[in-house]
C-alpha cells in the first residue's frame, strides 16, 4: 500500500510539474517567431530559440508565426504593354515576417490573409511596370532586348515598402514564371517576330557584304602591289638583259659576217638536232655550211676558218 501511495505521489508531482511548465513556460523553435500579448495587448517578440517563462492564460497569450520564407504563386492574368499588346503573365514571389507585432495586428498572423492582402499589391505593381515597357522588352528574337531582370526588380521595389509598412512582411523576391498570348493576337505577334527576324537577316547580310567589299578591296590592293613589284622587277631584268645583249650586238656590228655565220649555224644545229634526214641543194642556206663541215662519229663540226 505504501509503495502504491509513493508511486501515486511521484506521478502526481511529475504531472504537476508538467502542468506548471505548460502554464508558465513555452519553447521557441528555430523556425518560429513568437509574439507575447498581455491581456490582448502586445508585450514582446521573441525570435531566439530556447525556453521562456510567461504568465498563464488568460493573462498572457503566445502567438507563433513561421519566420521562414513563404512562397506563393498567382494564376494567369492579362495585362497590357506600353505598345498596347495584351499578354498573359504568371508571377511567383516569396515573403517573410519582419515585424511580428504589425503582422499580428494587421492580419491576425494569418498566412492566408497575408497572401490575400499581397495579391492586389503585386497585381497593381505588375500592371504598372509591364505598362511601362514595350512588348519587345518581354518577347523578342534578340536576347539582348529582353529585360526580365529589370522588370522583376521594378515590381519588387514597388511592392516591398508597401508590404513592410502596412503588414509587417517583406517581399524577398518576385519573378515571372510564365508568359502567354491571347489567341486573338498570337498571329500578329508571330508576324511581328518574323518581321524582326527578317530585319536581322538583312542586317547580317548587309554587314557581310560590307565586310566582303573590304576584303575584296584589300585583296585587289595587294594584287596590284604584287603585280607592280613584278612588273618593276621584269623591267629591271629586261633592262639588264638588253644592256648585256647590247655588248654582243656591238661586237656583231663590227663583224657582220660573223653575225650571219652564227645565225646560219644556229639554224643548222636546230634542224639536225633530232637525227633528221634532209635532201637539199648544197647551196641552200644554212646547209651551204656543210660544204665546209667535217663529220666524225655522226657529229658535225664546222671548218676551223668559219668557226673563227
Amino acid at each position: 500500500m505504501k509503495n502504491r501511495k509513493a508511486i501515486s505521489l511521484v506521478t502526481g508531482f511529475v504531472l504537476a510539474i508538467i502542468f506548471a511548465l505548460m502554464m508558465f513556460a513555452f519553447q521557441v523553435r528555430q523556425t518560429d517567431i513568437v509574439v507575447v500579448t498581455t491581456f490582448g495587448k502586445y508585450s514582446k517578440s521573441i525570435s531566439e530559440p530556447g525556453l521562456y517563462w510567461r504568465m498563464p492564460w488568460p493573462i498572457q497569450r503566445i502567438h507563433r508565426f513561421d519566420c521562414r520564407t513563404q512562397n506563393f504563386e498567382r494564376a494567369f492574368e492579362q495585362t497590357s504593354t506600353k505598345d498596347a499588346i495584351n499578354i498573359l503573365i504568371t508571377v511567383f514571389g516569396g515573403w517573410k515576417v519582419t515585424n511580428p507585432q504589425l503582422y499580428l495586428e494587421s492580419l491576425n498572423g494569418d498566412k492566408l490573409k497575408a497572401e490575400t492582402a499581397l495579391e492586389p499589391l503585386i497585381r497593381n505593381a505588375k500592371n504598372i511596370i509591364i505598362g511601362q515597357h514595350l512588348f519587345s522588352d518581354i518577347v523578342s528574337t534578340n536576347d539582348a532586348n529582353i529585360k526580365f531582370d529589370e522588370i522583376e526588380k521594378a515590381i519588387l521595389n514597388n511592392v516591398r515598402e508597401k508590404t513592410i509598412a502596412s503588414y509587417g512582411v517583406e517581399m524577398e523576391f518576385i519573378h515571372i514564371k510564365q508568359l502567354g498570348l491571347p489567341e486573338s493576337i498570337t498571329t500578329k505577334v508571330m508576324d511581328r517576330m518574323r518581321a524582326e527576324r527578317d530585319t536581322r537577316v538583312k542586317q547580317f547580310q548587309a554587314e557581310g557584304e560590307k565586310e566582303a567589299q573590304i576584303i575584296r578591296a584589300q585583296a585587289d590592293n595587294e594584287a596590284s602591289r604584287i603585280l607592280a613589284e613584278a612588273n618593276a622587277r621584269s623591267i629591271e631584268i629586261t633592262g639588264a638583259a638588253e644592256a648585256e645583249a647590247s655588248k654582243y650586238y656591238a661586237i656583231l656590228e663590227k663583224n657582220p659576217d660573223l653575225a650571219i655565220f652564227n645565225f646560219r649555224r644556229s639554224a643548222l644545229e636546230n634542224s639536225l638536232k633530232n637525227r633528221t634526214t634532209l635532201i637539199l641543194d648544197s647551196q641552200t642556206t644554212p646547209f651551204n655550211l656543210l660544204k665546209s663541215a667535217n663529220t666524225t662519229n655522226g657529229n658535225i663540226s664546222l671548218a676551223p676558218d668559219l668557226e673563227k
